[in-house]
């Protein structure tokens, strides 16, 4: 997993032509954030893409379970691990990796089509030579990326957010990135707009589908479509692509590359229109209490867990948690709160690993929910999970 950013020097004015490649989930935030702070320049992100689908999201999550209580051992444990990531390119469900090409999709910072074309086919390679020339056509065009990405353009990426059910880091992600553009946005501001976005998408953990199956039922081209024709994306932006944003709505193909518009949705379990949404609102929520506020990934909670009333039992790590799951203490109604865990902690760590236990409380009918200041990426599944508490 690479990221790599390349100045290459030209004659023409002032200008260099930066190609930065976006592969890793964690880095393409930092990358795009570094982009701005050098707003001269012109830049075309270049994505990795998925994996080929392997063992399911679902099964995998089926395996740690079954090891978080015991009844299976390290030994299966890794072989599923390696059966579901087990080739170059990002994961298979939709997390932060995932989410991160969406979005840059939506801002109008690849090639068209780019975010979910598997490593290694012949049309990925297409993809990273169109992102060379294109990068070029942008300097001649003196279109550096402190041009494009403006106030409509992050909204751009906030709705589309929500429209798919992506992954709860960007709530800080994009916070960073809009302020690196010298743009302020907050959670209120996520809130308000899920109040008017529709949810278009289900896909593992909101859903079965992997993002695989995401993109032959359309993917990022039908979700931009179905929100610009519904005036919910501002089309009015600038792009690295002479066509704007609805050059975006195409599907590439072929050697030489030439674009298809997308039709109807392939598989509406995984997509729907505007008119049919999953959800009439966006797939993430502002929580509000005495203790502060906090973000919940609501489109992947069944309905009868909306609401959570049980006893809170407190921890100070997420391996006090797992002790006290594994010793039989949480076989019952509980609200685990782990606290520490946020912007102060060693490293701000994934609380991933929580995901199984609470899961397999959840599965035993037992009403759960978490509470933390600390980060679940894209993971935190079917459990009521208020997370970035503050």
């Amino acid at each position: 997993v690479i990221a790599m950013a390349t100045a290459v020097s030209l004659s023409h004015d002032m200008f260099d032509a930066a190609l930065l490649l976006g592969v890793c989930d964690k880095i393409v935030p930092g990358l795009l954030i570094g982009a701005l702070h050098f707003g001269h320049l012109p830049t075309v992100f270049v994505p990795a893409g998925p994996m080929t689908s392997g063992l399911s999201n679902s099964a995998k999550a089926k395996v740690r379970e079954q090891a978080a209580q015991g009844l299976v051992g390290r030994a299966a444990l890794m072989e599923a691990e390696q059966a579901a990531y087990h080739a170059p390119g990002t994961c298979t469900f939709y997390g932060t990796a995932n989410s991160n090409q969406m979005l840059l999709e939506a801002m109008g910072l690849h090639v068209p089509g780019a975010a979910f074309v598997n490593p290694g086919a012949a049309l990925r390679d297409e993809l990273t030579r169109e992102a060379a020339r294109t990068v070029l056509q942008c300097v001649a065009e003196r279109k550096p990326i402190g041009r494009i990405v403006d106030e409509r353009c992050i909204v751009n990426a906030m709705v589309t957010l929500l429209a798919t059910g992506g992954s709860t880091n960007h709530l800080i992600h994009w916070v960073a990135v809009a302020r690196a553009a010298g743009i302020q946005i907050d959670w209120d501001d996520f809130a308000q707009l899920s109040d008017d976005v529709p949810l278009l998408a289900r896909v593992y953990p909101n859903g079965a589908a992997d993002v695989n199956q995401f993109q032959a039922a359309g993917g990022p081209g039908y979700v931009i479509r179905e929100l610009l024709d519904h005036g919910l994306m501002h089309e009015d932006v600038r792009t690295v692509r002479p066509g704007g944003l609805r050059a975006y709505t195409g599907v590439p193909t072929g050697q030489p590359l030439q674009w298809v518009p997308v039709g109807s949705s392939g598989d509406t379990s995984v997509l729907r229109p505007v008119e049919d949404p999953f959800a009439v609102t966006g797939g993430l929520r502002l929580l509000q209490g005495n203790l502060g506020r906090s973000v919940i990934k609501i489109s992947a909670v069944p309905p009868d867990r909306h609401v959570i009333e049980a006893p809170a039992r407190v921890f100070d790590t997420q391996d006090a948690l797992q002790a006290a799951f594994k010793a039989g203490e949480l076989n019952r109604d509980v609200v685990c709160v782990v606290r520490w865990q946020g912007p102060r902690a060693n490293g701000m760590p994934e609380l991933h690993k929580l995901t199984p236990p609470l899961a397999v409380l959840q599965g035993k009918g037992y009403r759960v929910a978490l509470v933390t200041d600390g980060r679940m990426s894209g993971a935190s599944g079917t459990v009521p999970a208020a997370i970035h508490v503050s």
